[in-house]
């Protein structure tokens, strides 16, 4: 995980924006009001690329390890799907914590094949999509416990795991092109990354 550490003695573990910005003095501003709207549609279009690329992988490639973890292409494609699911239960869970991660994990065993993984991303999409455009403002601005990004609100905490699953679905394009010579289908385009922060280096 990132760890900042501050003159030899201030140590931030994770993306953590409440403690980040002032520690370093940033002019920035973590303001989602208004933004909805804006993250149901990314939502809308990033998970539907994710399912769409789904399709593309037969069984035996969704089982091979990806070169940059110990994981399978099948677990991360899930994650890309599966993260975003945990962000947006906090409001009911109170929390994103490792733990909430882990029973995801476990619960989603069963969810195996192409199949099983568009099936579950379509519902992933449509709920996030439909609580975004809820206009349940005490349910957005519930603070939570969260792996990613310490205390935040549940707005807050979707913004950052969008960002998270992007990154993936363009490592998993690029994994796509030059390790399993596939050509991806109607992928994500520009307009749909457009304004969602990843970071320029993917490994």
């Amino acid at each position: 995980m990132p760890v900042t550490i501050i003159d030899d003695s201030e140590v931030i573990i994770g993306y953590f924006p409440k403690k980040l910005i002032p520690a370093l003095k940033l002019d920035v501003k973590v303001d989602l009001s208004g933004k909805t709207e804006w993250l149901a549609d990314k939502y809308n279009r990033i998970l539907s690329a994710a399912v769409r690329t789904t399709a593309q992988f037969s069984q035996e490639q969704l089982d091979a390890e990806v070169p940059w973890r110990p994981w399978t292409l099948r677990k991360t494609v899930l994650h890309i799907m599966s993260f975003p699911e945990v962000a947006y239960l906090s409001h009911k869970v109170g929390s994103m914590s490792q733990e909430d991660m882990r029973a995801s994990d476990a619960r989603l065993e069963p969810v195996y094949t192409a199949g099983d993984m568009a099936e579950y991303g379509e519902k992933v999409r449509g709920d996030i999509v439909a609580f975004l455009n809820s206009g349940d403002i005490d349910a957005f601005d519930r603070e939570v416990p969260a792996h990613y990004g310490g205390e935040v609100t549940v707005l807050e905490l979707l913004n950052i795991i969008l960002s998270h699953s992007t990154h993936h679905l363009k490592q998993v394009y690029h994994l796509m092109q030059t390790d399993l010579g596939i050509t991806p289908k109607d992928p994500a385009s520009d307009a749909d990354f457009e304004g969602i922060q990843t970071p320029e280096s993917l490994f």
